[in-house]
């Protein structure tokens, strides 16, 4: 998100077995109903009969409602035989609106804007270890991300100038197209390849409780690190390597066109540990990034490269409560607004008040000065996200920002928001 964040989160279940074909007696169509309720995992399985021939197809795979961890719902339409090619449709719908009062006028003033994002996405498998992806990109309007004097926008939703003319190439809309296989050495050891036009941060940070700004944190210091440069939606090529609790995943991008107008290659590289414990899981990840010399020096005067390290943990405690903490420093030989960031926060689940999907995020900021003039940036978000049903969510949010410049002054001040979001 950033995402940018996967839609999926959490457990997700596909091909759910059943006996609805095993009988061709009864007349018309049968339909066969299955829930399992396991890991808060609710599914349902429709199947068609052909009784003159005595066999089956289930044209409607699977109609699963997943029940995703502190993430909401999400609703999701298979179509195909068992084990042949399965369609999958879903995405995204949000609008928001935030509203900035600021204590000290520094190039802003107090004032709102909103926003509608709408991001369908399509994934055919043709076998089960090939899938073929892709995902579009609408919105309206910029939110307060071009009103605001801060560096850090309020919102890091893909908004209306985010989706046109992608990475300099001239192209609109479409976000990610990509090919993936994988290789499947045993239960617990695989290896995945993919190709096409990708985002980095779909594979590398990808932090349980602080990683979509569609259902967590609305603002972008708090989502990825945004010192580390995790690109999105360009020409590339990732690999994904699992082995019980190790995890190794690789990037590498070419992009479009950087805020110099240059060119640049992207390499990015994780180490991802899952650690059980008896309290819960966690997911520990270091993160190396880099970048081609195509990125203006801080005097305008050469094209220097860019490096940074990440660290990016996060740890259940329990049904309640989880956290996470990020620690990122990148090298200052180009023009950077910061050169690092520390960041950390909780994650309390609707569990506590009997409504398990409902949860509240508190997370605080601090980004280190670079050399574009900033001395510092604190940056506090505190959310609270019911559910409607089974799609809809309503998240209240509050944001508090304090940018402090080299030479004295800058903004600071206080951003409410709301968000409605429907995932399908």
């Amino acid at each position: 998100m950033a995402n940018r964040c996967r839609w999926f989160r959490g457990n997700a279940l596909l091909g759910v077995g059943g006996d609805a074909c095993r009988d061709g007696r009864l007349g018309g169509s049968l339909l066969s109903i299955q829930f399992i309720n396991k890991n808060e995992i609710l599914a349902m399985q429709l199947a068609i009969t052909n009784p003159k021939k005595n066999i089956c197809w289930p044209g409607l795979v699977v109609v699963s409602l997943l029940t995703v961890p502190r993430s909401g719902l999400a609703l999701e339409f298979i179509m195909g035989k068992q084990g042949e090619p399965t369609l999958t449709l879903g995405g995204v719908v949000a609008g928001i609106y935030q509203y900035q009062f600021l204590d000290r006028d520094d190039g802003g003033r107090d004032e709102g804007g909103g926003a509608f994002a709408f991001q369908p996405e399509v994934s055919l498998q043709p076998t089960v270890r090939d899938e073929l992806f892709v995902k579009f990109g609408f919105a309206a309007d910029n939110g307060l991300n071009d009103k605001t004097p801060f560096t850090v926008g309020a919102w890091g939703g893909d908004l209306e100038d985010d989706v046109k003319n992608i990475g300099g190439r001239d192209r609109d809309y479409l976000l990610t197209a990509w090919y993936k296989h994988t290789f499947k050495f045993s239960e617990n050891h695989q290896l995945g390849l993919t190709g096409g036009l990708i985002d980095a941060t779909d594979y590398l940070d990808e932090n349980a409780y602080s990683n979509d700004e569609y259902t967590q944190f609305m603002n972008p210091a708090l989502v990825n690190g945004p010192n580390v440069f995790l690109p999105s939606y360009d020409i590339g090529g990732a690999l994904e390597w699992q082995s019980g609790a190790v995890g190794v995943k690789g990037v590498v991008m070419n992009i479009g066109e950087n805020d110099n107008g240059n060119s640049f290659w992207y390499y990015g590289l994780q180490l991802g540990y899952r650690l059980a414990t008896s309290f819960g899981e966690g997911n520990y990840r270091i993160i190396l990034s880099g970048a081609s010399d195509d990125f203006l020096n801080p005097e305008g005067t050469n094209t220097e490269s860019r490096g940074a390290l990440l660290l990016s943990f996060d740890q259940e405690f329990g049904d309640i409560l989880g956290a996470f903490v990020r620690f990122g420093w990148q090298d200052n030989k180009a023009a950077i607004d910061y050169e690092a960031i520390y960041s950390g926060g909780l994650d309390i689940s609707g569990r506590l008040w009997r409504r398990a999907q409902d949860n509240i995020g508190i997370a605080y900021g601090y980004l280190q000065s670079g050399n574009a003039g900033i001395d510092r940036t604190q940056v506090f978000e505190a959310y609270v996200r019911f559910l409607f049903n089974d799609y809809f969510a309503v998240t209240a949010d509050l944001q508090y920002q304090d940018e402090q410049l080299e030479g004295g002054g800058g903004p600071k001040g206080v951003i409410p928001g709301i968000r409605l979001t429907a995932e399908f």
